[in-house]
C-alpha cells in the first residue's frame, strides 16, 4: 500500500510541476530562426537554421497526400502516414468478400502493392516563393468583385506559368488574411500504391468511442510507396513504374522518447481560426456548431439503418461515417472548450486590448477603420451563412453534385482555359475525371436518397423566407406537401438516371451547354434549373470576399505590430502549407481530479479488449503482449512497449500524419489527433489543456515486427536506438 501511495504522489507532483508554458504556434519554416533561441532552450539539438530550407533535410522528406502529412522513411520511395488518411485506399480495394478493412493489407513485394484511390496524391514541395507585390497591385482601387475576380486570374496566371515545368503542382497560398501570398511549387507524384495498413481492429482500435479521448491505443499508421516514370518523371499507374527516390529520408526511432523529452511536429496543418472577430465566434459557436452536431448525427443514423452492417453499402459508405463520426465529436468537443475557457469573453478580451493599443497611438487610427468595416462585413457573412444553410443541405444529393460539377464543367469549356474557374481548367481535369470514376465505390442509390430525403425534411421545416422557390418548383415542394410524394418523386429520379454509371458520366464530361439543357435526366434537369440561383449565390459571395480582401490585411496588420510589442512572433493561420509546432513529451490535468499520464501501454490493449469492435485487438497481438514479447522496443521507465504518447504540441486538422521528430530530427511517432479538451485550440490555444495524440514508432515496429510480419518493410528503413 504504501509503494501505490508513493506512486501516486510522486506522479501527482509530476502533473503539477509541468509548465503551463506549452509552446504555441504553427510556424512557417522560415520563422524557425526567429525562434532559434527558445527551440534550442528547450532541447532541440540541430541547427534551427536547416528546418528553414523546405528542400534540405528534415523537412524535404516531410510530404502532403493532400489533407494529411506524411514523410519518407526509404529510398525506395516508402511513405509513412497515418491509418486513418490512408483508410479510403484501404476501403476502395475492399469488398464485403475481401474486406481489408477488417483484414488488413500487407504487399511482401512490390509486385502484390495495390493502387491507392483515385485521385490519390503524394507532394514533395520543391520551391517556395513570395509572389504577393504581383497579387496585390492596384487592388486598393478596384470594386469588390474585379478585386476579387484580379486576385483569381493572378493566382491562376502564376501556378500556369510554375506549371509550365512537366511533373509539377503548384498553388498560390495566402497568409495574415491575405497581407501575404506565396508560390509553393511541389513534385506531383501520381502512381500512390498502398504498401501496408493494419486491420481496423489495430488501426482504428477504440474507433469513434476512444476518438479524441485519452488514454489511447490506436495504432494509426499505414504505409505508401510512392511510384514514377523509369526515366524519374511523375507518371498515372504503370506496371512500368519504378519507386521514386526521395533526395531526403528520415530514419526512425526504435528507441523513443521519454517524458519531458524534447519533440517537434513538421506537416501540413488545413486551417485555423486564431485572429477570427468576435462576431464570427459567435456566429459559430452560437448557432453554426450546434446545428450542425444535430444534423450530423441524423445523417449518420439515415445511413447505418440504411446500409445495414456487413452490407456492401456499408464497406461504401465507411469512409463516409469515419468522417462524419469524426467531425460531430470534433465539433461537441470545439463546443465545450469554448464554453470552459470562456472563448467569446477571451476573443471580447482581446479586441479590447487591440482597441486600447490603436487608441494609444494616433498613428495608428487607420487600423481601427478597417477593423470596424471588417466587423460589420463579418456580420453581414455570418447572416449570409445562416440563410443559405439549408438550402446548401436540400441540393445536396450525391447524384444532383454529380450533374451540377458536369453542367459547370460544359459551361466553363466555353471560355479560354486561363478565365475559367478554379476546379475546371485542364489542370484540374486529371482530379475531375478520377472523382467520376470513383463514384461507383462510394455511392448507393437506396443510401443516397435517405439522405437526401433527410435534408429535404430539415429544408421544409424553415421559415417560407428561407425557402428557395426555384427548388421548391423544380421539386414541387408546396405548402403542406405529403413526404411520402417527396419520397416517390425521388425514387422516379434514381429510377430514370444514369449518372449512377460511370460510362454516362464520363462521357458528359465532353458534352456541351445545350446537351445538359435538352437533357431528360431529372437530375441534370433539376441542375440545370438551378444553375442561374447558384450563380448569383457565388457572386455575392464574391463581392464579400472582394471587400474582404482589403480590410483583412489591414486587421493583421495590426495584430503582428501590436504582439511585436510585446516581443511575440506572430505566426499565421494554417493553410495546408509546411509548418513546424514544437514542445515536449507531457501529460496534464484537463480539469479538476482528472489525471493524463504521457505514455500508455500495450496492456492497455488486453485491459479494454472486449472481443467486439472496436475493442477487439487481433488473437496474434493479445498472445504476443500475453506472453510480454517486448523485444527491442519496451520502455524502461513503464515496462512496456508505449502504444501512443501526450505531447504540448500545438496542432490541427491536416496535421494528421505529421512526423513527430526527435531534438535530431528521427522520426519517433506520427502526430494523429488531440484530446477532447483541446479540439477548441482551432480557435484559442489554451497552454493547460491543449494535447497533441501520437502513435510511436516503437507500437508501430512492434505491430510490424510481431504481429503483422511486416519484416520487408522494416527491412528497408532506416532503423536506430
Amino acid at each position: 500500500m504504501r509503494n501505490k501511495v508513493f506512486f501516486i504522489a510522486a506522479l501527482m507532483a509530476g502533473v503539477a510541476a509541468q509548465p503551463l508554458s506549452a509552446k504555441e504556434g504553427m510556424f512557417t519554416p522560415d520563422q524557425l530562426p526567429e525562434i532559434a533561441a527558445d527551440l534550442k532552450a528547450t532541447g532541440l539539438e540541430i541547427d534551427p537554421e536547416t528546418l528553414a530550407d523546405l528542400t534540405g533535410f528534415p523537412m524535404g522528406a516531410v510530404v502532403s497526400l493532400g489533407g494529411c502529412s506524411a514523410s519518407f522513411v526509404s529510398p525506395q520511395g516508402l511513405v509513412v502516414t497515418n491509418h486513418h488518411c490512408a483508410r479510403g485506399s484501404v476501403q476502395y480495394n475492399s469488398t464485403a468478400e475481401n474486406n481489408y478493412l477488417e483484414n488488413g493489407f500487407l504487399a511482401k513485394t512490390m509486385g502484390e502493392e495495390l493502387p491507392a484511390a483515385p485521385g490519390s496524391r503524394i507532394y514533395v514541395t520543391t520551391e517556395l516563393t513570395d509572389v504577393t507585390a504581383r497579387m496585390r497591385a492596384g487592388l486598393d482601387s478596384m470594386e469588390p468583385n474585379a478585386r476579387y475576380d484580379a486576385i483569381e486570374q493572378r493566382m491562376k496566371d502564376i501556378v500556369a506559368e510554375c506549371e509550365e515545368e512537366a511533373g509539377y503542382r503548384c498553388r498560390v497560398s495566402s497568409f495574415y488574411g491575405g497581407d501575404q501570398y506565396k508560390l509553393v511549387k511541389q513534385l506531383e507524384i501520381r502512381d500512390v500504391r498502398l504498401a501496408y495498413a493494419p486491420a481496423d481492429s489495430i488501426g482504428k482500435y477504440g474507433g469513434d468511442v476512444d476518438n479524441w479521448m485519452w488514454p489511447r491505443h490506436t495504432g494509426d499508421f499505414s504505409f505508401y510507396r510512392a511510384y514514377v516514370a523509369p526515366d524519374g518523371s511523375p507518371a498515372d499507374y504503370s506496371e512500368e513504374n519504378v519507386p521514386y527516390k526521395p533526395e531526403h529520408v528520415l530514419k526512425v526511432s526504435a528507441g523513443g522518447l521519454e517524458e519531458g523529452d524534447f519533440v517537434m511536429a513538421a506537416g501540413y496543418p488545413g486551417s485555423t481560426q486564431r485572429y477570427a472577430r468576435l462576431a464570427e465566434v459567435e456566429n459559430t459557436f452560437d448557432w453554426n456548431y450546434p446545428t450542425y452536431v444535430t444534423l450530423i448525427n441524423e445523417w449518420i443514423d439515415t445511413i447505418e439503418q440504411t446500409a445495414p452492417d456487413g452490407s456492401d453499402a456499408r464497406v461504401k459508405y465507411e469512409a463516409t461515417l469515419a468522417g462524419l463520426n469524426n467531425y460531430e465529436k470534433n465539433l461537441r468537443g470545439q463546443i465545450e472548450g469554448a464554453r470552459r475557457v470562456g472563448l467569446v469573453d477571451r476573443r471580447r478580451e482581446r479586441e479590447q486590448e487591440l482597441d486600447a493599443w490603436i487608441a494609444a497611438d494616433p498613428t495608428r487610427a487607420n487600423y481601427g477603420k478597417a477593423i470596424a468595416q471588417l466587423d460589420a462585413l463579418t456580420e453581414e457573412q455570418a447572416a449570409a451563412t445562416r440563410s443559405s444553410f439549408w438550402y446548401g443541405f436540400a441540393t445536396r444529393s450525391q447524384l444532383l453534385g454529380v450533374a451540377e460539377r458536369l453542367y459547370r464543367l460544359s459551361i466553363e469549356r466555353q471560355k479560354p482555359d486561363a478565365e475559367r474557374k478554379p476546379g475546371y481548367q485542364e489542370r484540374d481535369m486529371g482530379f475531375f475525371k478520377q472523382g467520376m470514376q470513383a463514384l461507383d465505390r462510394r455511392f448507393d442509390p437506396s443510401v443516397d436518397k435517405a439522405v437526401w430525403m433527410l435534408f429535404l425534411n430539415k429544408y421544409l421545416d424553415q421559415p417560407k423566407d428561407e425557402r428557395v422557390a426555384v427548388l421548391d418548383n423544380a421539386l414541387g415542394l408546396t405548402s403542406g406537401i405529403d413526404m411520402d410524394a417527396v419520397s416517390s418523386k425521388l425514387a422516379g429520379y434514381y429510377d430514370a438516371t444514369s449518372l449512377d454509371e460511370a460510362a454516362t458520366r464520363m462521357a458528359l464530361m465532353d458534352a456541351s451547354p445545350e446537351d445538359f439543357r435538352s437533357s431528360t435526366d431529372p437530375f441534370i434537369k433539376l441542375a440545370v434549373a438551378l444553375y442561374d440561383y447558384n450563380d448569383q449565390l457565388e457572386t455575392e459571395a464574391e463581392a464579400r470576399a472582394g471587400r474582404e480582401l482589403v480590410l483583412r490585411p489591414g486587421y493583421m496588420d495590426a495584430i503582428v505590430d501590436w504582439q511585436r510589442s510585446q516581443g511575440k512572433v506572430t505566426y499565421p493561420d494554417a493553410n495546408s502549407t509546411l509548418r513546424v509546432t514544437y514542445g515536449t513529451v507531457m501529460g496534464g490535468s484537463p480539469q479538476d481530479g482528472l489525471i493524463y499520464t504521457p505514455f500508455t501501454t500495450l496492456e492497455g490493449i488486453t485491459a479494454k479488449d472486449t472481443g467486439e469492435a472496436p475493442f477487439n485487438a487481433p488473437e496474434k497481438e493479445l498472445q504476443e503482449i500475453s506472453d510480454k514479447d517486448y523485444g527491442r522496443y519496451e520502455l524502461d521507465s513503464i515496462g512496456s512497449v508505449p502504444v501512443n504518447f501526450l505531447t504540448d504540441l500545438d496542432s490541427t486538422g491536416g496535421n494528421s500524419g505529421s512526423a513527430t521528430l526527435n531534438s535530431r530530427a528521427e522520426l519517433v511517432g506520427l502526430l494523429f489527433d488531440g484530446t477532447f479538451e483541446s479540439v477548441n485550440s482551432d480557435w484559442d490555444f489554451d497552454p493547460r489543456t491543449t494535447r497533441t495524440i501520437h502513435v510511436d514508432t516503437r507500437y508501430m515496429l512492434w505491430v510490424m515486427d510481431k504481429v503483422d510480419g511486416a519484416d520487408n518493410l522494416i527491412a528497408e528503413m532506416d532503423i536506430v536506438d
